[in-house]
């Protein structure tokens, strides 16, 4: 029988769940703009400039995630241009939680842009257009025809956005390091138990259940997604 957490894995999963959350809900906005802007940019947008886009948003995934946190911690730490100023106003990024949140945040943030902006080019243009011509402002037709269409890539988003979060460690572990009870997530702890003595059932234990809470974090993301189709498919057909 698998024993009960400890005090300090307790910590790690609760400090890993609360930057996940965080990281996926300020990501989320964020990652919808620029799907959006992805998908219906082309139109009036130049070539080059959304092949600059492109590569700005899927740049944490093609960079080492150990290069995310340093540019981090040269931006947000306490001597950097973001950072320092940020610090006057009481707001600090460099080892502490929420700077935890900003990295796993930029790591989840492709793979949620990735997938609200599929959620958005499957959208007939037609029933946007419909609406339109039958005198619906555009902020209306976002409102009640392109958001409730695009809602399965805004779930799976999210999800995806909160399962990577939930597994970073490069970017995290650079910019915030491993603090008990402060900036030690569930990956970083994972990592301290491998190089302790000792430590591999705490290591087993630790990423059975980060894997699980990914794991159903991806099945709830694929059924939200389906059911949201069918829905859809439902209205389409009626």
């Amino acid at each position: 029988m698998t024993p009960a957490l400890t005090p300090d894995e307790f910590d790690a999963l609760r400090l890993s769940l609360k930057v996940s959350c965080v990281a996926t809900v300020i990501a989320l906005p964020l990652a919808a703009a620029t799907a959006l802007a992805l998908a219906r940019g082309r139109t009036w947008l130049g070539g080059w400039v959304m092949a600059l886009i492109n590569g700005l948003v899927y740049l944490p995934l093609i960079l080492p995630p150990v290069v995310t946190g340093y540019v981090l911690l040269g931006l947000f730490g306490r001597m950097g241009p973001i950072g320092s100023a940020l610090a006057k106003v009481g707001i600090v990024f460099a080892f502490d939680w929420t700077g935890a949140a900003l990295a796993a945040g930029l790591m989840a943030f492709p793979l949620m842009v990735r997938a609200i902006q599929l959620g958005f080019e499957a959208i007939d243009p037609g029933l946007e257009q419909a609406a339109a011509s039958l005198g619906a402002p555009p902020l209306r037709v976002f409102a009640t025809i392109t958001l409730p269409l695009a809602a399965p890539g805004l779930i799976a988003g999210a999800l995806l956005g909160f399962a990577k979060a939930m597994g970073e460690f490069g970017a995290t572990v650079t910019f915030v390091a491993s603090i008990p009870g402060q900036t030690r997530t569930l990956s970083s702890a994972i990592y301290n138990a491998i190089q302790t003595p000792g430590g591999d059932a705490m290591a087993m234990r630790l990423a059975a259940l980060s894997a699980g809470i990914s794991i159903l974090a991806l099945i709830l993301a694929e059924a939200a997604s389906r059911q949201l189709l069918h829905r859809r498919q439902k209205v389409g057909a009626a």
